[in-house]
């Protein structure tokens, strides 16, 4: 730990090192998309300059060094979350395909009228509406657990699922309220009841060791662009015995194994998942995010950004007319702030904000039924990554006490 020095990693990236409107970035919007190292822009600059061919299809010198690349990649994501095997790790384009694919798969084949599906009212829109939209197909049923006193309600939990459900489907880490939920229980509970269970983990793998292994998960899902990776890349972890007897939901190219006339038959896993020319560029990316975040290590990440946190929530609370969502024990919390200051609208604030450099998110945040339990329609979001400083918690607390005075009387 004494060795992480963030101002040193900041230099790694050179997005940040820019003024925007002539005050220097605070990029406080890593919850949407973290920025990029030096690294990753290299690894996807060196494939488009050496190795761009497409994979799996060519004996030529350029499609072996795409398809080495591609499937090297595959192996650092499996390694990274202690997968089984390669054939466990399926490339797509984000946390939103993963999640759709495996209720248009497996929620397709397994889930039958009158079963249930149990998921919790902190979803991201992407862990609500693929399951929304598979209930009405298959005339089951879908439960939400609620929160209680800012967390997931665990005794709800217990009493949802049941042996009717046949999924549950819930966030690690919540891209509003900041908190991790508690997983493991939860996949074990679920198991003894006889369901799958389903992890967003698109806040959690970028901060923390996740380990599918030991969780006991059916499946997992992440994007590539919230640690460090570049847009349109995300990976769905499936356990092979469900991946092997799943039907695939997109078909063509690289998927197949032979094309008859009248039928055709697929490729192996993970192939068969993943139809058409994949996003190669992508995946060398992702590979060299992860590079970068295990060169770091997680254990230093994280004691960081507990630091940062502790250091800005007590800042926060001291801001009158200030309110945090969420849990108020700063033990539970990760570097996601959710807030609004009183009588102002949440995009007047994050505009203002804008005006002296600093980046965050408002509105409802793709978590709309979580919003309203909050009694809101919007929110403003500050979330933070290790290449923030205590400067830039500063800067956020003043500006935040700015944009107060400023629209309280009219000038700051």
């Amino acid at each position: 730990m004494s060795r992480f020095d963030p101002y040193k990693i900041k230099k790694d990236f050179p997005i940040l090192w820019q003024k925007v409107n002539d005050e220097p970035l605070i990029y406080l919007d890593n919850a949407a998309t973290t920025q990029k190292p030096n690294s990753v822009l290299k690894a996807i600059k060196h494939y488009y300059n050496w190795e761009n061919a497409n994979v799996h299809r060519g004996v030529h010198t350029l499609a072996e060094r795409a398809t080495t690349a591609f499937e090297g990649a595959r192996e650092s994501v499996r390694k990274f979350l202690n997968a089984h095997d390669t054939a466990e790790i399926l490339f797509t384009r984000g946390t939103t395909t993963s999640l759709n694919l495996v209720a248009q798969s497996f929620g397709e084949a397994f889930l039958h009228e009158g079963e249930e599906i149990v998921i919790s009212v902190m979803e991201h829109h992407a862990n609500i509406i693929p399951w929304q939209q598979l209930i009405k197909r298959k005339g089951a049923v879908l439960k939400y657990i609620e929160l209680k006193n800012g967390e997931l309600d665990l005794e709800m939990a217990q009493d949802l699922i049941t042996k009717q459900t046949k999924i549950v489907s819930l966030t690690h880490v919540s891209n509003v309220l900041g908190i991790e939920n508690p997983v493991k229980e939860l996949i074990d509970y679920a198991h003894s009841k006889g369901a799958i269970f389903v992890l967003d983990a698109a806040q959690s793998v970028p901060h923390q060791k996740v380990d599918v292994q030991a969780l006991d998960v059916d499946f997992l899902a992440f994007s590539g662009h919230k640690m460090l990776g570049p847009t349109g890349i995300g990976v769905l972890y499936g356990k092979r015995k469900w991946l092997e007897v799943m039907e695939p939901v997109e078909f063509g190219g690289e998927m197949i194994d032979f094309v008859h006339r009248d039928m055709s038959t697929w490729k192996e896993l993970p192939w068969k998942f993943e139809a058409g020319t994949p996003n190669i560029a992508g995946a060398t990316g992702l590979d060299a995010g992860i590079r970068y975040l295990q060169a770091l290590g997680f254990d230093a990440i994280q004691a960081y950004e507990r630091k940062l946190v502790e250091y800005l929530f007590s800042k926060l609370q001291a801001i009158d007319g200030l309110r945090i969502y969420g849990p108020q024990n700063v033990n539970y919390r990760t570097g996601v702030f959710s807030f609004n200051l009183e009588n102002l609208h949440p995009h007047d604030v994050a505009t203002a904000l804008d005006m002296q450099g600093i980046a965050v998110r408002a509105g409802h945040l793709c978590a709309q039924p979580l919003i309203q339990n909050l009694g809101e329609s919007a929110v403003i979001r500050a979330s933070f990554y290790f290449y923030n400083t205590k400067e830039d918690c500063e800067k956020l607390v003043d500006a935040i006490i700015a944009a107060k005075e400023f629209f309280s009387h009219g000038s700051v």
